[in-house]
């Protein structure tokens, strides 16, 4: 799996991308054997539509391909991905038809089509291969595209081949790529160092639960980034039923997002001081699992009455979370396959986030279209405080009724991280079905939008 451009000197064929308003004009200046061949051929400039044109020896003179209506383009992420999955094996260099402001992301998404998940059985991603076009950063692309695909693969991964264990692995591997530095707090030494709730999900686990920290660049502003690391939640004693076990496997989804953002800001070399924080751990069913009615004492004092072992995620975030504020930093960010209620609310393609700061929201707004990675505020509703104060216990980690399950988490989280300016998003980490650029399985969702805004939220 290759996620680069093709070399300027291979021989390459020319690809004209017409939408469909524009191919009447684009016709009149073309020889008539074009015209006459792209009639024949039932060619309209549908998106995603390409045809071949020869020359007088039958090889391959052009290419072209539909680039569609708008309205048809708004319903893709990648428009330009179409066509490349549509393009016999070759490389190409677009002629026309591509505006400037998209041709980024555009290739961004062509690159991504050659991703496959091909671990444990082959794979047929697209073929197609494209020269960089002249007017966009091509390294910074192939950045975006090789940290996405960190990502797929970590969430595409199942537990059995992707648990605590792997997950550090993984972080150390990241590490080591880019001289940052990864430490990790494992077993007893959890509770020897105050992370009581991290170590009370996990311990029933075989593989120990722990708190893995990667550290990277020496100035700048502070920006701390905690992803949620459940590699697998059965529920605990609150057990999932069969069907909603299905997928958990993707449930640390958030540390997946985290290490793909980390790997852009470190191949990028973003100013700023990088410090990435995933309690990693496997939520299972033993005699040691804590239980419902307990309650724990986190590493910030707060008590929680656990009212459902399957709400487990803002538990050891709540713990990673407190050590983030600890440092003070700039800006913190957590990322985190958290709650249903967010997939009830948004659907699978939008990544909700909070934030009480309104000029970093609306960059996060504007960035994420730019960027092809969709978010969308939600509120820390502070009327909905109640409901997450049980009376036996400073917090209730599942409030009842079902109501703002997304928001009281949210609100949940924000309780363990003080003073420090704070993002939260609730991520669903996964593409239900193939689309054009988004291979079905685990998905980032956020990083290119936080990426594209962090210059702005944090004057870099």
């Amino acid at each position: 799996m290759t996620l680069s451009f093709a070399s300027p000197s291979d021989p390459s064929l020319p690809l004209y991308v017409i939408a469909q308003s524009d191919l009447d004009d684009w016709l009149e200046g073309q020889p008539e054997m074009v015209a006459k061949w792209l009639k024949a051929s039932g060619f309209t400039a549908a998106l995603g539509q390409v045809a071949l044109l020869p020359g007088s020896d039958g090889v391959p003179e052009f290419a072209v391909a539909g680039y569609g209506k708008p309205a048809g383009r708004a319903r893709k992420r990648f428009s330009l991905a179409s066509v490349a999955e549509a393009l016999p094996d070759g490389a190409y260099h677009i002629a026309s038809g591509i505006p400037d402001e998209v041709l980024a992301i555009e290739c961004l998404g062509w690159l991504l089509t050659g991703y496959a998940f091909d671990r444990y059985a082959k794979q047929s991603p697209a073929k197609a291969r494209l020269v960089a076009p002249e007017g966009i950063d091509a390294a910074r692309v192939e950045v975006l595209a090789r940290a996405e695909a960190l990502t797929r693969d970590l969430v595409n991964t199942p537990t059995a081949d992707m648990g605590p264990d792997q997950l550090q692995a993984a972080a150390e591997a990241l590490a080591q790529e880019f001289d940052a530095t990864c430490n990790v707090i494992k077993g007893q030494a959890l509770l020897d160092q105050n992370f009581p709730m991290i170590h009370a999900v996990g311990r029933a686990a075989a593989q120990e639960p722990r708190l893995i920290e990667l550290n990277w660049g020496g100035s700048g502003p502070k920006l701390t980034l905690v992803g949620k690391g459940v590699c697998f939640d059965t529920g605990g004693l609150n057990l999932k039923p069969g069907n909603s076990m299905a997928l958990m496997k993707k449930d640390m989804g958030g540390s997946a997002n985290v290490l793909g953002l980390a790997q852009m800001i470190m191949a990028l070399k973003l100013p700023l001081q990088l410090r990435v924080l995933i309690p990693a751990v496997e939520n299972s069913v033993a005699g040691n699992a804590f239980r419902p009615g307990d309650i724990l004492t986190s590493r910030k004092g707060l008590t929680v009455e656990i009212n459902n072992t399957d709400a487990e995620g803002r538990l050891v975030l709540a713990d990673a979370l407190t050590l983030a504020d600890e440092d003070s930093p700039d800006l913190v960010i957590s990322m985190a396959t958290l709650t249903g209620a967010a997939r009830v609310a948004v659907g699978p393609d939008l990544a909700p986030f909070y934030t009480d700061d309104d000029s970093a929201a609306e960059a996060l707004a504007r960035t994420g279209r730019q960027a092809a990675d969709p978010v969308w505020r939600l509120p820390f509703h502070e009327p909905y405080e109640a409901m997450i104060e049980p009376g036996i216990a400073d917090l209730d980690n599942a409030p009842s009724g079902g109501f703002a399950g997304s928001i009281t988490a949210a609100l949940f989280l924000r309780r363990f991280v003080g003073d420090s300016r704070y993002m939260h998003f609730d991520i669903y980490s996964w593409q239900p079905s193939k689309a054009p650029g988004l291979s079905k399985g685990g998905l980032g969702q956020g990083p290119r939008a936080l990426l594209t805004a962090l210059p702005e939220v944090l004057g870099l």
